[in-house]
């Protein structure tokens, strides 16, 4: 079964210094952590910010040229966790067929911002996100809920990009 996320925001993983996008079921309050690269969290920053730059980034550059093709994003899946790495489907139609092709969750993320399109992870894969390890420092999984939860809005601020 999906369920249908939300991007809570943006963080920075106290320990590893890595950026981490939390998604968030805003039925249950069921939060999916997920480590990430800067340019990607710079790319969802810059949507989620609403940032124009002067010159189209890469996932503009994408959307622009899907515009173009008549393609666009119905949906992405965050459909499986496998050695601490997700992996994500995006769903997109072009000449009314639909298809599926893999990503990195973060690129599926930034380009599902920028079509307006749902995000969803798989109730599987929200499980066993809960149990996971991350860090040296935070390999317990009820710390790391605790500490996600514990994060106050201004947390969320502006991610440094």
């Amino acid at each position: 079964m999906e369920i249908e996320m939300k991007i809570k925001g943006l963080v920075v993983d106290p320990i590893s210094k890595m950026p981490i996008v939390v998604l968030e079921d805003s039925q249950s309050q069921r939060m999916v952590p997920i480590w990430i690269g800067a340019f990607e969290a710079n790319a969802i920053a810059l949507k989620l910010e609403n940032i124009s730059t002067p010159r189209p980034m890469t996932h503009d550059l994408l959307t622009n040229f899907m515009g173009d093709l008549n393609i666009s994003i119905k949906k992405i899946v965050v459909n499986d966790v496998r050695n601490n790495t997700f992996y994500a489907h995006i769903h997109y139609t072009r000449d009314n067929q639909v298809k599926t092709i893999d990503s990195r969750p973060s690129d599926a993320i930034a380009l599902a911002l920028r079509q307006n399109a749902p995000i969803y992870v798989e109730e599987e894969v929200v499980e066993k996100a809960h149990s996971m390890k991350h860090s040296d420092n935070l390999e317990d999984s009820e710390k790391l809920r605790k500490w996600l939860e514990n994060l106050n809005p201004e947390d969320f601020g502006k991610y440094k990009m």
